[in-house]
């Protein structure tokens, strides 16, 4: 096999455009490295529903089972499945193909070692990237692949587990699959609901799995996607909204005016949740927006911890703090007892619960925070030099408390501004926050704008 140049390989996971840095090829090249560096017998692998991804995952198979491995096979599922399954059949690692949110000529794969532990971006995937690259397999062996039909209940059970189904209260829940693969998983799961006495409804848009889109892209973060979830919320009397990205490891919320819930807020209220639970509590939290978490985290006497974006650094934060939970604003929710990864289905379950408890609407839990701590939304910019364009911003605003965890962060007394360079796109963002000024949020964002595109 010859070399071949992978730049597919991200910081902590694989994305590539079809037929350009992603084929078959580099899949069966991919799953025979996984099998090698991680010196595997059994890995979990797994697929969204994108054109592509069926024959993707046939070439990650017949590379592993090159390597002599036993795949598992959970076919069409969620990235929280691999998680789940690898961990819960004792597997070395999991693979699950997909490019969740990116355009349509993408896909990818996200890949987790023993235990559902994340890969070393520094050490693990560079190792599994060289052998790719390289080609230097020894002699094919001969694996083999095992179904594993009772692994989705069995993650059912787990996801129920963070809930008392006792204290929920009649809801009506609108639920916005966009047409990726949360739909069979989320079915499973309404199910088990009922059986269990659950008082939730469900009104179901874009369910069925359908790799060509119709309804675009699953990406609810997009202004431009929310406004068919907004609607349909209003339009069936719902009490909330829930939609998910394509592998549905995020989950997005509206609030029943339709109003979507930008991540940040969701990140304070789990935080809440779980210091109620858990007195004392460890809380993980991304750099880009954090007052309001901060601000939950202090009047609850927990403990806030930092950690950069991205979901290898916010795992390995939970396994070395012990947190309870992790939260990004990006709508990445993690949980230490669900083996301190993230799930699109667990955080919209538990919001249920709190509405259940405290008698209140999302819109109400809400206000005192949105109220507080305005915030802009992440803004993207395309820009050629994301370092030279931070230098410029960081020359600009001065008197600022700086810090580069994650991008550039700089903290004044009434605003705070953060910007960083996407892990996965070729994009520089942007996210601003203030202290209960919303006219001075618009202002601040006004002038770091101009700041970035060299006005």
């Amino acid at each position: 096999m010859t070399h071949r140049p992978l730049p597919c390989f991200k910081a902590y996971d694989i994305r590539g455009r079809l037929g350009v840095e992603l084929d078959e090829d580099v899949a069966f090249r991919v799953g025979r490295a996984f099998a090698a560096v991680l010196q595997a017998q059994r890995v979990v692998l797994g697929r969204d529903c994108r054109a592509s991804s069926q024959a993707l995952a046939g070439a990650v198979a017949r590379g592993l089972m090159a390597e002599g491995v036993e795949v598992i096979d959970l076919s069409l599922c969620g990235t929280e499945e691999v998680y789940f399954a690898t961990t819960h059949h004792a597997a070395c690692g999991g693979i699950e193909v997909t490019a969740s949110h990116n355009p349509m000529d993408y896909n990818g794969m996200k890949l987790v070692g023993r235990w559902s532990a994340p890969l070393d971006p520094a050490t693990t995937m560079q190792a599994i990237r060289a052998l790719a690259e390289s080609g230097g397999f020894g002699p094919e062996a001969a694996g083999k692949v095992t179904a594993a039909p009772e692994t989705r209940a069995a993650y059912v059970d787990r996801v129920l587990d963070f809930i008392d189904i006792a204290a929920l209260r009649p809801l009506r829940v609108l639920v916005n699959a966009g047409n990726g693969a949360a739909g069979p998983t989320f079915d499973a799961l309404a199910r088990a609901l009922a059986e269990r006495g659950a008082p939730l409804g469900f009104i179901r848009l874009h369910h069925d799995p359908d790799g060509s889109f119709p309804n675009g892209i699953p990406n609810p973060l997009l202004p431009e996607n929310q406004p068919a979830t907004a609607a349909a919320v209003v339009a069936a009397g719902a009490d909330m909204g829930v939609a998910w990205d394509g592998d549905f490891d995020r989950c997005f919320f509206f609030d029943h005016q339709g109003r979507f819930v930008p991540g940040e807020y969701v990140v304070g209220l789990l935080a809440r949740v779980f210091l109620a639970k858990e007195p004392g509590a460890v809380i993980v939290h991304d750099p880009r927006i954090e007052w309001n978490t901060l601000d939950t985290i202090a009047r609850m006497g927990g403990r806030a911890e930092r950690a950069r974006t991205g979901h290898a650094y916010f795992k390995r934060a939970l396994r070395d703090t012990g947190a309870v939970y992790g939260g990004e604003m990006s709508a990445h929710h993690y949980f230490r007892d669900f083996m301190a990864c993230d799930s699109g289905m667990i955080p919209w379950l538990m919001v249920a619960e709190l509405m259940g408890r405290t008698g209140q609407s999302l819109a109400d839990l809400l206000a005192e925070a949105r109220a507080a701590f305005p915030s802009s939304g992440e803004i993207n910019f395309h820009v050629p030099d994301p370092a030279a364009v931070m230098a410029r911003v960081e020359a600009a605003l001065t008197g600022a408390e700086v810090d580069r965890l994650d991008g550039l962060s700089m903290s004044f007394p009434d605003w705070r501004v953060n910007l960083r360079a996407s892990n996965t796109e070729p994009l520089l963002r942007l996210n601003i926050e203030t202290r209960g000024d919303t006219e001075g949020l618009t202002r601040r964002v006004a002038e770091v704008t101009r700041l970035i595109e060299g006005g």
